[in-house]
C-alpha cells in the first residue's frame, strides 16, 4: 500500500520545524532545518525534502500541507512598511495622526513618550468627498471628482499599496467599492483594501489600521504564497491549481487554516500564524494528558511567545496589536517577548545587565554556532553552563563552547562578573521577561497563575521550566514529546475557520430580532459560500454565532456565544444572562439585578468551520526505569557546578521517573532539571516536571 502523509511545517526566527502523520497508522515524524530568514521559501521546500528522504517517499505521497508563517509579521516588525497609500472621508484627513490618546503603560519608566510614526505619513493621505450617516443614509454623494484625483495622485508618486477606509462604511459599502474601482481604472497597479470587506466593524481608527495592515502585507503574502505553491505543484508533478497539486493550507490568527488560494485575499489574518498553531497544539497535548488549565511557553530563537489555555480552547481576542499597530482581527490571545535563544546579552548605558529584544536570529546565530555571531546570546550562557550539549538536532549543528565562552568574558568583565555569574545572570534576567509575560496573560486578566500548570515547547522553550516553576509558584511543567515541533504538528490539528463581523448597534430592550436575525443569515450565507468554495460539502460546514455585549456607555465589549436557531426574545434574553456571567468572571461584577444598566449589543460575528481529519494521540509504552535511558554525566552549573546526570528522552517509558540534577536531551529540544525537581513520564509521553524539595 503507498503510503499517504500529511505535512505541517513552521517557519520559526531560527530554524524551520517539519512534522509529517501517516495517514494510515497515525505515526508521527518529525525534523528540523534552519530557517532562510532572506528567503523563507527556501528553507520551507529544505524540510519538505529532507523529510520525504528520510522517509524513503517522493512527493506523490504527500496529500496536504499546512503552514504557519511570519512573513507578515516580520515585516510589521521590522517597520518595513512603505510605499502605502491611505484614502478616508473628506474632513478626517487627520485620522491616523489623532489615533488614540491613551499612552501605552503610563509612560512606563520614563518621564516622555514620543508618539510612534504612523502606519502612512501625513502626506500620502487623500480624502475623497461623501459622507454616510451613522445608519447608512447617504448624506452626501460619492464624489468621483476627488476619488480620481486621489488615484492619479498616487500612480503618479509610484504608491502602489492603496488602503480605503470611509466613515460608517461598515453600514454600507457602495462608496468604498466606488473608490475601489476608481482605483483599478486609473492605478491598475495598485493593490488595495478595503475596510468593508477587512474589518466591518465600527470604530474608524481601528478599522483604518487593520485595512492599512492588510493592504501592507498583501503583496508579500501573495508571492511568497504563490512562490510555495509553485514549488510544491512541482513536487508532486502538477501545476498550481491543476488535479495535482499539492493541497496547500496557511495557519490563520484566530486558530484556523485557510487554502492558500482564500488567504491572498485577506492576508492580515495569518499576522500571528506561528504563535497560534503552537498554542492549539499545546492545548490538544494538554487536555489528552488531564491538564485543563494551562499557560503556553513556546521559546524560539528570536522570541517566546505565551497564552492562556482553558478547558481545551486558547483564550481569543480582537483587541491585539502587531508592532505598533492594533489589529482588530479575531486572534489567539498570545503576547511575545524577546527571550528566545538568539536573544542577545548586552550592558545599558547605565551599566546594567539586559538581555533581548534584539536577535542573533539564524544568520549569523549566536556566537557558539561559529558564523560569525559577535555577541553572547542566551544559547551561549546555556551551553557555557552545561544546560545543553554542544550540538543541536542530534548532532547536525555543532556548538563551539569555547567560542562561547570567549564571548561571555568579554561581556562579563564589562560587569565585574565571573563567566559563570554572567551567564547565569543572562538566563536569570531572560526567565523573569517570560515569567512577567505569563503574568500579562494571566494576572492582569484577572486570574490566578498558580492556578495553571505551564506546557513549554519550541527549541528554547523547556530550557528555563523550573526557574519558571519557583518565580511564578506554578503548579508543575508539561513538556511534550517532540517540543521543538509541537507548533509544526499543532497545523494538523485546526480546522478551516472563517470569521464574519457585522457592527450593530442596539440596546438589549429595543433589539429587533427580525433585523438580527437577518444580519446573522447574511454573515452566515458569506461563511457558507467561503466554505463551498473550500471544498466542503454541506453537510460538513459547523457554523458559530457569537455577539459583542456592553452595558450602555461602557468604551468595550465582552464576547458570548450565541445559540444556534431563531432569534426570539427567549434567546435575546438567555445571551444577556450570559454576557453578565462573562462580565463577572472578567471584572468580578455586574449589574444583573441593576434596572437602571442596560445591555447593548454591538458587534454580531459567524465563524465558519470546515472540519479537517486530525492526527490522534498515542499512548506509550511502560519504561523499564530511567537508568535505561541514561547515557552518561556532565558538568552543569546551577546555583554551582555539580555533576548531573544525562538521558536520552527517547528511551524513557511511561512510568519512568528522573530526579534533577539532570538533563534530559531529546532531537528537538533539551530539559535542564534542576536540584530538587523530579520529572515523571505519563501515558502520552509528556514529561510532567514538579519541585520534590525546597
Amino acid at each position: 500500500m503507498t503510503r499517504r502523509i500529511r505535512i505541517g511545517i513552521d517557519t520559526g526566527g531560527t530554524f524551520t520545524d517539519v512534522v509529517a502523520v501517516d495517514e494510515e497508522s497515525g505515526a508521527l515524524v518529525v525534523t528540523k532545518t534552519p530557517s532562510t530568514p532572506s528567503d523563507p521559501a527556501e528553507g520551507f521546500m529544505t524540510g519538505v525534502h529532507k523529510l520525504l528522504d528520510e522517509l524513503g517517499l517522493d512527493g506523490s505521497a504527500v496529500t496536504a500541507v499546512s503552514h504557519g508563517t511570519t512573513v507578515a509579521t516580520n515585516k510589521l516588525l521590522e517597520g518595513k512598511v512603505q510605499n502605502l497609500g491611505f484614502v478616508t472621508t473628506e474632513g478626517y484627513e487627520f485620522l491616523l495622526e489623532i489615533a488614540r490618546q491613551s499612552v501605552p503603560d503610563g509612560y512606563g519608566n520614563s518621564y516622555f513618550w514620543v508618539k510612534p510614526d504612523r502606519i502612512v505619513p501625513a502626506h500620502r493621505v487623500r480624502t475623497v468627498g461623501g459622507r454616510l450617516s451613522v445608519t447608512g443614509e447617504e448624506i452626501r454623494p460619492f464624489d468621483e471628482e476627488t476619488a480620481v484625483a486621489a488615484a492619479r495622485f498616487f500612480r503618479d508618486a509610484g504608491i502602489d499599496s492603496i488602503g480605503v477606509c470611509f466613515l460608517h462604511s461598515y453600514v454600507d459599502d457602495t462608496h468604498e467599492r466606488a473608490m475601489r474601482d476608481v482605483l483599478a481604472r486609473e492605478h491598475p497597479a495598485a493593490t488595495v483594501s478595503i475596510s468593508s470587506e477587512v474589518l466591518r466593524e465600527y470604530r474608524e481608527y481601528e478599522r483604518a489600521v487593520t485595512t492599512l495592515v492588510d493592504a501592507a502585507v498583501k503583496p508579500n503574502i501573495r508571492s511568497y504564497v504563490a512562490n510555495i505553491a509553485g514549488h510544491l505543484a512541482d513536487l508532486s508533478g502538477g501545476r498550481p491549481g491543476g488535479g495535482h497539486a499539492v493541497p496547500f493550507y496557511v495557519m490563520k490568527s484566530n486558530g484556523g487554516v485557510l487554502s492558500a488560494e482564500e488567504v491572498v485575499h485577506q492576508p492580515i489574518t495569518t499576522v500571528l500564524s506561528g504563535p497560534a498553531a503552537g498554542a492549539l497544539g499545546a492545548a490538544v497535548v494538554a487536555q489528552a494528558a488531564g491538564f485543563p488549565q494551562v499557560v503556553t511557553c513556546d521559546g524560539g530563537g528570536t522570541s517566546t511567545d505565551v497564552t492562556v489555555v482553558i478547558d481545551g480552547r486558547p483564550a481569543l481576542t480582537t483587541e491585539g496589536t502587531i508592532g505598533a499597530y492594533p489589529s482588530k482581527i479575531p486572534m489567539i490571545d498570545v503576547v511575545t517577548v524577546g527571550a528566545g535563544g538568539g536573544s542577545i546579552a548586552w550592558v545599558s548605558r547605565e551599566g546594567t545587565l539586559k538581555v533581548g529584544p534584539q536577535s542573533a536570529g539564524a544568520d549569523p546565530g549566536p556566537i557558539c554556532y561559529g558564523h560569525g555571531g559577535t555577541e553572547p546570546t542566551i544559547t551561549d550562557a546555556h551551553v557555557l553552563l552545561g544546560r545543553i550539549p554542544p550540538h543541536l538536532l542530534g548532532g547536525e549543528v555543532p556548538l563551539d563552547v569555547d567560542l562561547a565562552a570567549g564571548g561571555m568574558d568579554a561581556l562579563a568583565k564589562r560587569l565585574d562578573l565571573t563567566r559563570e555569574r554572567c551567564a547565569t545572570g543572562v538566563l536569570e534576567i531572560s526567565a523573569w521577561n517570560q515569567a512577567n509575560a505569563l503574568r500579562q496573560v494571566t494576572v492582569k486578566r484577572g486570574l490566578d497563575v498558580r492556578d495553571f500548570t505551564m506546557v513549554t515547547f519550541g527549541g528554547s522553550g523547556s530550557l528555563l521550566a523550573c526557574r519558571l516553576v519557583d518565580i511564578l509558584g506554578l503548579d508543575g511543567v508539561l513538556v511534550p514529546l517532540n517540543p521543538g515541533n509541537l507548533s509544526a504538528y499543532g497545523l494538523l490539528t485546526v480546522d478551516v475557520r472563517n470569521d464574519y463581523v457585522q457592527t450593530s448597534v442596539v440596546r438589549a430592550d429595543t433589539l429587533d430580532v427580525a433585523h438580527v436575525q437577518g444580519v446573522y443569515d447574511a454573515l452566515g450565507g458569506r461563511a457558507d459560500a467561503a466554505l463551498a468554495r473550500e471544498g466542503f460539502a454541506e453537510p460538513e460546514r459547523v457554523f458559530v454565532r457569537t455577539a459583542d455585549l456592553r452595558y450602555f456607555g461602557q468604551a468595550y465589549e465582552v464576547r458570548v456565544d450565541v445559540p444556534a436557531g431563531p432569534v426570539t426574545g427567549e434567546l435575546v434574553a438567555a445571551v444577556g444572562d450570559r454576557f453578565h456571567d462573562e462580565h463577572r468572571a472578567l471584572y468580578g461584577y455586574d449589574f444583573r439585578d441593576d434596572p437602571r444598566q442596560q445591555v447593548e449589543w454591538v458587534n454580531l460575528r459567524v465563524t465558519g468551520v470546515g472540519p479537517i481529519r486530525k492526527p490522534s494521540l498515542r499512548e506509550v509504552a511502560a519504561g523499564p526505569g530511567a537508568g535505561a535511558a541514561r547515557t552518561g554525566t556532565r558538568p552543569v552549573f546551577f546555583d554551582d557546578w555539580v555533576e548531573a546526570t544525562v538521558y536520552d528522552r527517547a528511551r524513557l517509558g511511561a512510568g519512568d521517573v528522573v530526579e534533577g540534577p539532570a538533563v534530559l536531551e531529546e532531537f528537538s529540544s533539551t530539559v535542564p532539571l534542576h536540584p530538587g525537581f523530579t520529572a515523571r513520564v505519563d501515558g502520552w509521553g509528556n514529561l510532567v516536571i514538579r519541585r520534590s524539595t525546597s
